[in-house]
């Protein structure tokens, strides 16, 4: 009685450890834990909703688990032994219904959440979305605004409380486009477009990351999204200058960069974004085997043999 007294205070000791070492995740400031938009929010809700659902059947394990452990200890006299006992059509009955209907929630929060938050699906709002083009290279990213002919890499800057629509591609490997506080992740290809809508309802500098390891460079491939109040953001693109994003800029991007600092260009080729997403520039070379980097050994170069 003694030694599981120990262990169900062990137990509660490590749960609460546990707890406390999520709290500092949940409080930062570029948690999925503090939406700054309606996409975000309904993740979070969907993430909060599930784990309240899930806990119905951890919480009333533990317990059992603990009041098993008690009941049936070597010194409780009044405890039953039955080696003969085979079947319980109650206890089938809670032990299969509980899980079940727990899979039944899950899946009717998953589901309705997934057509709610549908990344192709426009948001609901009276203004017109800005159009963002963006493309990941290595060890980078790339921002193009073609209703305002300019481009930015490693920054993204947008207009608080205007719908975003993001058409989304990969000029190298495999990549994932992830805001934390603004919504859903979602694949940059090479080869393919995909698309997301998001929206920022609060001004400030929001995490942007890659959420796919593609490389020596993939733990810098991150970006500031600047959420600024719209006359902000128009001061922001008369004020952009560069050279031209064309076809030489891009050849300029495909050369491999690690914690690339922001820079703007200034004209932009209409048919660029449509040229990378339909490979007719090459692609980047990539991840290569044996450069020396961390986790690059093995790695085949895109398109090559081993």
């Amino acid at each position: 009685m003694t030694y599981i007294g120990k262990s169900g205070s062990r137990a509660a000791r490590f749960s609460l450890l546990s707890l406390a070492s999520l709290l500092p995740s949940l409080a930062r400031a570029d948690s999925i834990f503090a939406p700054a938009g309606p996409v975000a929010r309904g993740d979070t809700l969907i993430l909060l909703d599930s784990l309240v659902i899930m806990l119905a059947i951890v919480i009333p394990t533990m317990i059992v688990t603990l009041a098993f452990a008690w009941w049936y200890r070597a010194s409780n006299t009044r405890a039953v032994y039955r080696p003969e006992f085979t079947y319980s059509g109650k206890i089938e009955l809670v032990v299969w219904s509980i899980p079940a209907l727990t899979i039944f929630f899950l899946g009717g929060v998953i589901w309705i959440g997934s057509q709610k938050l549908d990344p192709f699906a426009p948001l609901p709002s009276t203004e017109k979305p800005l159009e963002i083009e963006a493309v990941s290279f290595d060890w980078k990213w790339l921002f193009i605004y073609p209703e305002q002919n300019i481009a930015s890499v490693n920054q993204l800057v947008i207009p608080v409380g205007r719908p975003l629509h993001f058409r989304i591609t990969s000029a190298s490997v495999f990549n994932v486009f992830f805001v934390p506080r603004l919504g859903s992740m979602i694949y940059a290809m090479n080869g393919m477009v995909t698309q997301l809508n998001l929206q920022a309802d609060q001004p400030g500098k929001y995490l942007g990351l890659s959420a796919h390891f593609s490389g020596d460079g993939f733990p810098d491939m991150k970006f500031d999204s600047i959420a600024v109040p719209p006359a902000q953001f128009a001061d922001w693109v008369a004020g952009a200058n560069g050279a031209p994003l064309d076809r030489a800029a891009v050849d300029g991007l495909l050369k491999q960069s690690v914690a690339t600092k922001p820079y703007t260009y200034r004209g932009i080729d209409p048919a660029l974004f449509g040229a990378i997403a339909a490979q007719k520039v090459p692609p980047g070379e990539g991840p290569q085997e044996g450069r020396g980097g961390p986790g690059t050994q093995n790695v085949v170069p895109r398109g090559g043999k081993p």
